[in-house]
């Protein structure tokens, strides 16, 4: 990924296991199995997390199926509406696009199978506003179809598709009374997923691979409470007759955006009810007004048919609860309300910029009035309740780039666009690790524009604050932390920060120019924990490999390790391969032929595929590494990508 870090995963959460949910749209609980036994209901949703590079990676998911344990054919609930829209998944950064609920027949699950279009134009690309250093092209550059080599395509010409399988670490249960929760992660920002192959020459076209089948794992969610829903969109087909309660058909905002920007309408149904308790915030975009509601009684008569987003919460029954409606007649309003990752903070003009989904820098303003939100779906209190207004938040350094918010605005129409409100969805940090120490460790990261740059202390949780489970859904309290490589291999409880000093003191040095090359993180943070209750601190760091220059083979393979050396460096460093099974360092073979890059994965458990991978490494091959540094001054390698063909230049 020319130099990037590692910091994208996407997960296809398939949120099992509801006996009985009462949001449930589409098919009904009067289905039943051949045996007589009712099916389960489960809400399915897409997932991920951000990476810095890609203002829109979209993609045609359209089907999903699971894979009976013991044999028999996969069972595909749930099909794309037609025309298929566009996930761009760049904007899950980790959160749920809720697709809608569906109905499993009971029994045991092992794997699933998800279809994704492969024909030009089913994936999209556009580059973010502001890539991080390194990357080959300009912020908001939209890749031609005709750039993109889609891998492992299966069909004919207009019906290509990509069956991506994945193996579950457990068996899934689908009965009644279970309420587990899967989440199938693919890694966008591992080197094989989304790779550009530029050719030697100067003004060479990039061409750009993308791998659907490989770096996929899966994780088991333990409480639908804590699941943070991207907002949804919809049209509201009728509101029930007591009030609480209105149903939406979901619709898909079109991608590439239009302008206006219009929807693809489903027949997913979803039932949205209001927050009886604390109540829901209802903007009337078209009225300008906004109250809090408990029902929906004052606004029964009008809402049929009108357009609205919602930013909605699971309860532990499976309904949805609104936090925040946005109504309006006319679509655009309802998306005139930027989402993305953060640019830049100006907090002297009060202004922060976000990148949306057209790779474009959207300027907002902020006043007095602006009230801040931080999602937090397992506390109502807190889901509703500002943690700050105005510019003050912003000089506070409350906000930074790289955070996931949507912008609610004053009115869609004005320029500047003035925010109403900011929904914080994800508070992520990110860069190099310095100072770990028993109380906190710092994040220090660069970007092109200087500006933007941050070096920030972040202290733990505390060791009393729930912090979800572990792998065999224990809950977890207190920070935690684990490698990238190795996500099941938790770190947690009365260890978990002394290890994680351990762990992040580790370097390699390569001296000359390129010089050390120290430990990064990426972490999402907390707000109002008992030990910092104005502020942020840091739930977990995942330890990332660390941007290695491309380099060239130094010293052939032999005894799991080899020599790299990288342009500019006086010294080689070594880099370990692990060759065990379930743990083993992921390889790539990437040829370019005749201007088509292949990407063929190496599985170097088998006496064949190591025996490639020898004589793939040999001395002076291209090879691009990824891996932990350690404190013994090794490379501990996540991923090894090695070259053939027409080679990359160094």
């Amino acid at each position: 990924m020319h130099g990037n870090m590692l910091q994208t995963a996407v997960r296809c959460a398939l949120l099992t296991g509801l006996g009985s949910l009462a949001a449930c749209g589409g098919a009904g609980d009067s289905q039943m199995t051949q045996t007589g036994t009712p099916p389960v209901t489960m809400p399915l949703t897409l997932s991920d997390a951000s990476s810095a590079d890609w203002a829109l990676i979209g993609v045609r998911v359209l089907s999903i199926a699971l894979v009976p344990q013991g044999g028999g054919s996969a069972i595909t609930v749930w099909t794309a509406p037609s025309p298929a829209p566009y996930v761009n998944l760049e904007q899950l950064d980790q959160l749920g696009e809720l697709l809608g609920n569906v109905i499993v027949p009971p029994g045991t699950y092992t794997g699933a199978i998800l279809t994704v279009g492969a024909n030009p134009g089913d994936v999209l690309l556009t580059v973010a506003n502001d890539p991080e250093s390194g990357f080959p092209l300009p912020g908001g550059t939209v890749i031609p179809a005709g750039d993109i080599q889609i891998q492992g395509k299966q069909g004919s010409s207009g019906a290509y598709t990509v069956p991506v399988h994945v193996q579950f670490d457990s068996a899934l249960v689908a009965s009644a009374g279970q309420s587990n929760a899967l989440d199938l992660e693919f890694d966008l920002g591992h080197p094989a997923f989304i790779l550009g192959h530029t050719p030697p020459a100067a003004g060479g076209t990039t061409l750009w691979a993308v791998n659907f089948n490989g770096p996929v794992r899966s994780h088991t969610r333990h409480d639908l409470t804590h699941l943070l829903l991207r907002h949804t969109y919809g049209t509201v087909q009728s509101v029930a007759s007591d009030a609480g309660s209105f149903t939406i058909d979901k619709d898909f905002p079109v991608l590439p955006v239009t302008n206006p920007e219009t929807a693809t309408q489903s027949s997913t149904q979803l039932t949205i009810f209001a927050d009886a308790t604390n109540g829901t915030l209802f903007y009337d975009l078209d009225a300008k007004t906004h109250a809090v509601v408990k029902d929906f009684s004052t606004e029964a008569a009008t809402l049929s048919g009108r357009f609205v987003r919602v930013a909605a919460r699971y309860q532990e029954d499976g309904t949805l609860v609104a936090v925040r409606v946005w109504a309006s007649n006319d679509f655009q309003k309802v998306w005139v309300s930027p989402e993305g990752h953060v640019l830049h903070v100006d907090a002297a003009q009060a202004m922060l910029t976000v990148s949306d989904e057209s790779g474009r820098a959207v300027p907002v303003a902020v006043d007095a009035s602006t009230a801040f939100y931080f999602r937090a779906p397992a506390a109502s209190l807190a889901d509703a309740t500002p943690i700050g207004t105005g510019p003050q938040f912003l000089a506070a350094d409350n906000l930074v780039r790289g955070f996931k918010v949507h912008v609610s605005v004053v009115d869609p129409l004005a320029t500047p666009l003035v925010a109403d409100s900011v929904d914080i969805e994800t508070a992520n940090y990110s860069g190099r690790i310095s100072s770990p120490d028993s109380s906190g460790f710092t994040y220090t990261h660069q970007f092109v524009r200087t500006s933007d740059d941050y070096s920030l202390r972040l202290n733990y949780i505390a060791a009393t604050t729930p912090n979800g489970f572990d792998g065999s859904g224990n809950p977890v309290t207190g920070f935690k932390w684990w490698n990238f490589t190795y996500p099941t291999l938790l770190n947690s409880g009365t260890g978990a920060v002394d290890g994680f000093v351990a762990a992040a003191n580790g370097a390699v040095d390569f001296g000359g120019t390129v010089g050390p090359l120290n430990t990064y993180g990426a972490s999402t943070a907390l707000w109002g924990d008992p030990g910092n209750p104005s502020g942020w601190s840091a739930r977990e760091v995942v330890l990332l490999p660390s941007p290695v220059p491309l380099g060239v083979v130094a010293s052939g393979f032999a005894n799991d390790a080899f020599g790299l050396s990288v342009p500019g460096g006086a010294q080689a460093v070594t880099v370990d391969v692990s060759t065990t099974a379930q743990a083993a360092t992921l390889v790539y073979q990437v040829d370019r032929t005749n201007g088509v890059v292949t990407v063929s994965p190496i599985d170097i458990t088998t006496a064949g595929g190591l025996a490639a991978l020898t004589t793939g490494l040999s001395t002076g091959t291209p090879v691009k590494a990824f891996g932990i540094p350690q404190a013994d001054g090794t490379l501990k390698a996540y991923v090894i990508v090695y070259f053939t063909g027409l080679v990359p230049q160094l």
